[in-house]
């Protein structure tokens, strides 16, 4: 692995500045923590744990009834980052962090939230869609609800393992092991967990899982689902905070510093800044994965030529 690349996935690291991953570990932690105080209020309050469920709980959670879902729009994003039990929630977090550093280590840092996003679109509405299709399910659609990072997690997962089904994780153990065999042992675990009979989750899973799968294949022919999404957060963080643009270093501060006394940078043919730093922008756009040899071989050339 050249200098380069090295430099790139230290950059990845948890203090990153706006790293995506850390922010649905923490959206998904604050919602829990907040839902949970307010039911230990209603608990040592000896208040009616009915009405919490009633008046707080389910406002964040996925309805199966359309009517339900008019009232509170907003559950179909909600619902994604809202979970109750302890142990599902610990288990969620923890495959989220597994699949979504991989996902940041091979694409960069503007992936993530997109696939996290859409799998969970995609889950809400075939989840919703199963109960009216199917006869069964119609007489659940009163009291179905869904919620938890599950649907989320299994995009990452499906987009993780399609994007690079041999990437080798635990290497000390014979040579490590594919990524395809702990998504295997993640979604047999996953189905496993699901309430016996809740034919919906089944579903949605499933969708989120072919969500993931489809944005990386949709990557793969050069087309980004998720730029609008990134587009819309980055005009957002503009807009509170307008001096951010000045605040950017430009990309070639992010890989390389500057040593006084050395005699300065000579340019290589076909070796420009201008080259250097719309490879270091496909690398944060895409992940060093999808750069041609070419590529990788101007920026190892760059890299010798700057450590002399």
């Amino acid at each position: 692995m050249d200098v380069m690349e090295d430099s790139y996935r230290k950059k990845m690291g948890l203090g990153q500045d706006g790293n995506a991953l850390i922010r649905l570990i923490v959206l998904n932690a604050v919602l829990f923590v907040v839902l949970k105080f307010i039911y230990i209020i209603y608990v040592v309050g000896e208040l009616d744990v009915n009405a919490y469920y009633k008046n707080i709980f389910n406002w964040f959670i996925l309805p199966a009834d359309i009517e339900k879902l008019a009232i509170r729009p907003w559950a179909i994003v909600t619902y994604i980052f809202t979970d109750f039990n302890v142990l599902k929630f610990v288990a969620n977090m923890l495959w989220l962090w597994g699949f979504g550093y991989i996902m940041q280590d091979l694409t960069g840092n503007r992936k993530l939230i997109p696939i996290y996003i859409y799998g969970a679109f995609a889950a809400a509405f075939f989840y919703i869609l199963s109960y009216y299709i199917f006869p069964k399910l119609q007489s659940q659609i009163p009291s179905a609800a869904m919620y938890g990072a599950a649907p989320g997690v299994m995009a990452i997962a499906v987009a993780t393992t399609t994007l690079a089904p041999d990437y080798r994780i635990f290497p000390m153990i014979n040579g490590g092991i594919p990524l395809w065999v702990l998504t295997l042992i993640y979604i047999l675990i996953n189905f496993s967990s699901i309430a016996y009979g809740d034919s919906g989750a089944y579903i949605a899973n499933v969708t989120a899982g072919g969500m993931g799968f489809f944005f990386i294949y949709q990557m793969r022919r050069g087309n980004d689902l998720g730029a609008w999404m990134n587009n819309f957060f980055d005009w957002c963080n503009d807009l509170f905070d307008p001096e951010k643009k000045q605040k950017k270093k430009p990309g070639r501060d992010e890989f390389y510093y500057n040593v006084s006394g050395t005699q300065p940078y000579k340019k290589i043919p076909n070796i420009t800044q201008k080259r250097i730093d719309d490879i270091l922008d496909k690398i944060n756009q895409q992940g060093y994965r999808f750069l041609t040899d070419e590529e990788k071989d101007i920026l190892k050339r760059a890299a010798d030529k700057e450590d002399l």
